[in-house]
């Protein structure tokens, strides 16, 4: 990336402003520059900005003498055309073309060109904030010790991970780190999974997940963020991760992550999926047999402390299924929640208490008649059912006791038994049948099974980010995929569901969830929330298409298998990163839900996908952009008009494939009128 030499990529997409001015150095000039701005959203400001800026007052006798201009009206982005073989490095990495544009009261404007810097790839030595370096993205078993790659003989080294995703921006109070010299910002990163070892074999969901706090120092004066100190997370006492995916900001301040794709307990023989469970409990544990899958699927919280460091607690209570991205709603109690898999559900939690998700109530929701996928279609009603109640520490003392047979006879084949109840998992056929006295425990820990058997709408497929738009009560939910289960005939589809599309839509889509309060489940009991969603309506829909010139399989002037989405309140702009493997590059958008206007305001790496989405609307005067990729160069059938050409090149730019890149958006001025 560029030095500080004027180039734009230096400083963080910031979206704000900062009012101080002290002592008429650079920096003071720069703030005093910055005060008339008045309340406008401001990007991250390179040299090449503060320079500009410096320049348009030259002649006055002080910057701090202006007046204000007006407040910020709106904001809006200029989408960029998708990256091509024409100039094959664009698409080799990650690449921006977008504007950014701010209106005022006033009428006057401020333009912004984006840009991408990086606080580390993986594979990198940082600093540990203890006079040392540590390994960026590196993996740990039970005892904090480096997990070793051993594949190939002779080049025996750590294993890393090229796939970090969700990611939170925070403060916290008192804060103190050395090194910081402006005010100390702390991002939380988590690293999913490890695409492959040295040797090539697939390295999926076999080492545990690690989790960093990064403690950044940022100048007050642009809002650059730069990387102070890295702190590995000790998660032996949440008995290691699995497979953490997409992560929210909590409303008080902490980072919600996610284990998704929750390793089945009736499924640990010699099969993938068994195979896989003793992989990654011979790297946590050095046991294959030690992993107890019931300790995976669940919602982990880590708290940041004024130091850097971070602690890690698991929440049990919130269902076990595969967790991607949670969101809490402006209560602090109800928590909205994205289930990744095939025979999904829609998850509700309500916590006893505000701050807290150590205790409370389990729904899931059921579809009412004509659900449709169409943005144009009508709205279908949802209710919900209530699952059960119970404390963290009741699940996990029942992880610790039971036995998946002593909760539920699973049969795979029809025993034909009337006493039987058939439900779909994952796309197949479950026969089951629950124990006396196991509701509780089949509740918390077969969640998926026991939302089927009591009715729940077990069919959307790969339902993945969720977030909200507080202003206007709605709450926004990614379907990565609309297939399989959701149309009438496919894989894991049943009647009864609510859900019997007549087509797929491989592209996926976004909906639509509007909340209401003084709502009842399907008891008649009320529910003890003022942000029940009440119904679902299709948003966005991509679009499948033959292939193109590229090989893209969704029209990539659409969202294509939209993944991780964000929403700001302040940009009136929900925020879409991709997981696309029908778009030859992933992109992340921009859409305004206001003027209802798409922007492409990013494309990753070729074969990577757009993780770690986070907007935040303010930090120390400045709003942020984060934004993520993993596995780039991870080629399918898709690429193989682009492989040949950008294999070299993503090769040299990640580590060999092995790496990838943690960091945000940046911007340069390029026309601002006061």
């Amino acid at each position: 990336m560029a030095s500080m030499d004027g180039l734009m990529s230096d400083y963080p997409l910031i979206l704000g402003f900062m009012m101080n001015t002290t002592h008429d150095t650079p920096h003071a000039k720069r703030r005093s520059v910055l005060k008339v701005l008045g309340s406008a959203p401001l990007l991250p400001l390179g040299a090449a900005s503060v320079n500009s800026l410096l320049m348009g007052y030259a002649n006055q006798a002080s910057a701090a003498t202006l007046k204000p201009v007006g407040g910020f009206v709106s904001a809006s982005f200029t989408s960029m055309a998708a990256p091509n073989l024409s100039v094959p490095a664009q698409m080799a990495t990650t690449y921006t073309d977008s504007m950014f544009h701010v209106t005022l009261a006033d009428g006057k404007k401020q333009s912004y060109k984006l840009a991408y810097e990086t606080f580390f790839t993986t594979g990198d030595w940082v600093p540990d904030g203890k006079g040392g370096k540590t390994l960026a993205g590196g993996n740990y078993d039970i005892h904090n010790r480096p997990i070793m790659d051993r594949s190939v003989a002779g080049k025996e080294r750590p294993f890393f991970s090229d796939c970090p995703d969700g990611s939170s921006l925070l403060t916290v109070p008192n804060a103190k780190v050395a090194g910081v010299k402006g005010k100390p910002v702390f991002a939380v990163v988590q690293f999913e999974y490890i695409t492959r070892d040295q040797s090539g074999a697939d390295t999926y969901g076999k080492v545990p997940s690690p989790i960093a706090v990064l403690t950044l120092d940022q100048d007050q004066a642009t809002g650059k963020l730069s990387l102070i100190k890295y702190h590995n997370v000790d998660t032996s006492k949440v008995h290691g991760l699995w497979i953490t995916c997409g992560a929210s900001l909590s409303p008080w301040n902490t980072h919600l992550s996610s284990e998704e794709y929750e390793p089945d307990a009736f499924d640990t023989g010699d099969t993938k999926a068994g195979k896989q469970l003793r992989a990654f409990s011979k790297n946590l544990f050095g046991d294959e047999q030690r992993a107890n899958p019931y300790h995976y699927g669940h919602l982990p919280e880590v708290t940041v402390h004024p130091d850097g460091t971070g602690t890690i607690k698991k929440h049990y209570c919130l269902g076990r299924i595969s967790h991607e991205l949670i969101q809490v709603m402006p209560d602090q109690r109800t928590a909205l929640m994205g289930d990744d898999a095939t025979n999904g559900g829609l998850f509700m939690f309500v916590a006893d208490r505000a701050k807290n998700l150590s205790a409370g109530n389990l729904y899931v929701a059921k579809v009412g008649a004509g659900f449709n996928v169409d943005p144009n279609g009508s709205a279908t009603p949802l209710t919900w059912i209530h699952l059960g109640h119970a404390t963290s520490a009741e699940v996990e003392q029942m992880a610790n006791q039971y036995k998946p047979q002593d909760i539920m006879d699973v049969r795979f084949e029809d025993p034909n038994d009337a006493s039987f109840s058939k439900i779909f998992i994952g796309g197949k056929a479950n026969w089951i049948k629950l124990k006396p006295g196991m509701d509780k425990v089949a509740v918390f820990l077969e969640t998926h099974r026991y939302a089927a058997l009591k009715g729940g709408s077990m069919a959307f497929t790969k339902m993945e980010g969720t977030t909200v738009n507080a202003k206007d009560k709605v709450a926004y939910s990614a379907l990565s995929y609309i297939q399989d289960s959701m149309v009438k005939g496919g894989k894991g589809w049943y009647e009864g569901s609510g859900i019997a599309l007549e087509k797929a839509v491989k592209s996926g889509g976004i909906m639509q969830l509007p909340m209401a309060g003084r709502q009842k489940d399907s008891a008649g009991k009320m529910i003890e929330s003022s942000w029940v969603p009440v119904s679902m309506q299709a948003l966005l829909v991509g679009e499948d298409i033959s292939a193109d010139a590229l090989g893209n399989t969704s029209n990539p002037n659409k969202i294509g298998n939209p993944d991780n989405i964000k929403f700001s309140e302040k940009l009136r702009t929900l925020f879409i990163g991709e997981d696309s493997g029908r778009h030859v590059n992933n992109f992340l958008w921009a859409y305004n839900v206001d003027t209802r206007e798409l922007s492409r305001i990013l494309s990753v790496p070729a074969g990577a996908e757009a993780t770690g989405l986070h907007a935040v609307d303010e930090i120390n005067g400045w709003t942020y952009i984060m934004s993520n990729f993993q596995h780039a160069g991870d080629w399918e059938e898709l690429h193989g008009k682009v492989k040949d050409t950008l294999d070299p090149l993503i090769r040299a730019n990640y580590k060999d494939r092995f790496a990838a890149a943690v960091g945000y958006l940046t911007a340069d001025a390029t026309g601002i009128k006061l």
